[in-house]
């Protein structure tokens, strides 16, 4: 470990341009010194030889005055006091190293809080014990520095071993994190979730079931839409109808299963229930059937254990108060659409699980179902942006070969690539959609309902028509920007009058068409 050259100098590292020249530090350094096959964190550290500190989008400039010892255990102490807890590359770490000299290293200066993390997460990470003693004396410290990274509040373990207490937000088996950020601080900060408590309390019951059911069904298409999918409506009503659902189960494999079977109309032609295959995400080549893989799914032989992660980490958010529902969410349904445990309804069932979470965690009303697929579809570039910031990395740390299927067979472990994950822009993504949906979407349909009312109202008391033909009415001036055309004037409403079409064009404008 002490020959190791952790700091080198450079302007480009893992094919990113630095924003000046500046020595390696942290991850980065690590990265660097034992070349590990880890997707690399999104912000990484270089000290540089000015004295400015400053950040980019992807790299911290730290001054020359915190630069550290150039050993491992000078790296790691930067990385876990400037950068957080990288997961899977500590995980990666760990497999490299020599226990016996790690132990050494700790014992060096075994009260030392970021020695204690170090040995903490060996083990946790390792499920395995280093030959050092138990902590006899000290004060207790919190693994995750909650400055950088959302760790839990409530749910915290404590270790008497090393005198830690574990706030980690998930489990050994599926634990993403995420980096605090000014974006997310602002979004959380906005209060979203009393806005539309208080929104929906202003609005008239009737309406405001109206607005549910309308987009609760314009949710449900908009989840099949996203999938390339042009459902029947009574397919679509009954994906609805589940996730008008959502919150009311807790999540678990059965139940996984149930969603599954609601969301495949036909499963003769798909195996049903938890992958027992690889899997993966692209397209065959046409001449060859060769996939060509956009996205990985975690290995059939892992996802026993991922899913009881995630489900053991859902369950753990959903009593966690004081941790933020959408964070929660883009944990969970992120996590799962990434491992990808099915072979088909994926996509469908992890839109669900951003209902489900927000439900359970009580960050909406019941009576309300987010209309997140309706959002999505409006900004399916940018949604599969984010779906890539994830696979794309991974791709290249994953080996695999074709099977006799045409499709991939895996040949290295790549558990810990689904079960730690940062999960920063997945986060401010989901935020991005819920915002949208609280100071838009929603205000924007009882609005409209609102107006519809009125004009219907009108229509009632002077011309008694049936709601059938109100309904057919409004759409027609709806297509016709306010005037009725010459056909629907000669047929469907060949009964009214020309002054009582102009009377009717007018209300319309004067409801609908006002500032």
């Amino acid at each position: 470990m002490k020959n190791i050259c952790f700091s080198s100098l450079v302007t480009v590292f893992q094919e990113r341009i630095t924003p000046e020249e500046g020595y390696l530090v942290g991850y980065a350094g690590i990265l660097y010194a034992y070349d590990l096959r880890v997707p690399v964190p999104d912000m990484l550290s270089i000290i540089s030889h000015k004295h400015k500190h400053y950040k980019t989008t992807e790299w911290r400039v730290f001054t020359p005055r915190y630069r550290p010892d150039d050993t491992l255990i000078g790296h790691l102490t930067f990385a876990l006091k400037y950068e957080g807890i990288e997961l899977c590359l500590l995980k990666k770490l760990f497999e490299k190293l020599d226990a016996a000299e790690l132990a050494r290293l700790i014992v060096e200066e075994p009260t030392g809080q970021y020695r204690r993390k170090i040995w903490f997460l060996y083990e946790w990470l390792m499920d395995a014990r280093l030959n050092l003693p138990d902590m006899t004396a000290g004060n207790y410290i919190d693994l995750v520095d909650t400055s950088i990274q959302y760790g839990s509040t409530s749910s915290v373990e404590k270790s008497k071993r090393q005198r830690i207490r574990n706030n980690l937000p998930g489990a050994r088996e599926f634990c993403p994190m995420i980096r605090k950020t000014d974006l997310l601080d602002q979004y959380i900060a906005l209060g979203l979730s009393k806005e539309i408590k208080d929104m929906i309390g202003g609005i008239h019951p009737d309406v405001m079931a109206r607005t549910a059911a309308f987009l609760l069904l314009k949710d449900s298409k908009a989840s099949y839409a996203i999938e390339g999918e042009r459902p029947p409506q009574n397919r679509a009503q009954r994906w609805g109808r589940a996730i008008g659902q959502a919150g009311q189960r807790p999540i678990a494999k059965a139940e996984l299963i149930r969603l599954q079977q609601i969301v495949i109309a036909n499963p003769r032609f798909t195996k049903m229930g938890f992958r027992q295959q690889e899997g993966f995400i692209g397209e065959h080549d046409r001449r060859y059937g060769t996939p060509i893989p956009d996205h990985i799914s975690a290995r059939w032989k892992d996802l026993e254990l991922l899913i009881d992660g995630l489900i053991e980490t859902g369950q753990k958010l959903e009593v966690e108060h004081d941790f933020d529902a959408v964070l929660a969410a883009a944990m969970i349904a992120f996590g799962f659409v990434f491992i990808h445990p099915f072979v088909d309804g994926n996509g469908r069932i992890h839109r669900y699980l951003i209902h489900h979470v927000l439900l359970r965690k009580e960050y909406v009303a019941k009576e309300m179902i987010f209309p997140v697929s309706a959002i999505i579809l409006e900004r399916l570039d940018e949604y599969r942006k984010i779906l890539e910031e994830f696979s794309m990395p991974r791709l290249n740390l994953i080996d695999w070969k074709l099977d006799e299927s045409n499709n991939v067979e895996v040949l290295n472990e790549t558990i810990d690539l689904y079960r730690y994950f940062d999960a920063t822009k997945q986060a401010e993504f989901l935020y991005s959609c819920v915002q949208q949906t609280i100071e838009q979407t929603i205000p924007d349909e009882v609005d409209y309902l609102e107006k519809y009312d009125r004009l219907k109202d009108y229509l009632d008391n002077y011309f008694e028509m049936p709601d059938k033909t109100v309904a057919l009415l409004i759409r027609f001036l709806e297509q016709g920007r306010g005037k009725l055309s010459e056909r629907a004037k000669s047929k469907e409403f060949g009964a009214l009058t020309p002054d009582e079409v102009t009377r009717i064009e007018e209300k319309y404008s004067e409801i609908f068409e006002a500032e």
